[in-house]
């Protein structure tokens, strides 16, 4: 995916996510960053909160794979500071 793509509203991909009580939540799809061995989804909520979410991939099967919250901040920040540096020259971030 070229950098610039991300902010195409054309080829914009949205998921659906469904949280364990339920509640469905939408998010535009960013990257996927590897870190440890390990995939980190990225995801931007549609609701215009700004605020970026990271989850962890954790593969089911050949098909299927859960997305879990990570709680560890210093692991969210290499995350983020990985995403960050990749898109420097395409977004604008806040800290």
């Amino acid at each position: 995916m070229e950098n610039n793509e991300i902010l195409n509203e054309e080829e914009q991909e949205l998921l659906t996510l469904t949280d364990e009580n339920g509640n469905e939540s939408t998010f535009e799809y960013l990257d996927v960053i590897e870190y440890q061995g390990k995939e980190y989804l990225i995801l931007l909520p549609t609701d215009e909160s700004g605020e970026i979410v990271i989850l962890e991939i954790e593969p089911v099967d050949e098909e299927n794979e859960n997305y879990v919250s990570v709680e560890d901040e210093t692991l969210l920040n290499a995350v983020y500071d990985i995403f960050k540096e990749k898109y420097k020259d395409v977004l604008t971030f806040e800290d």
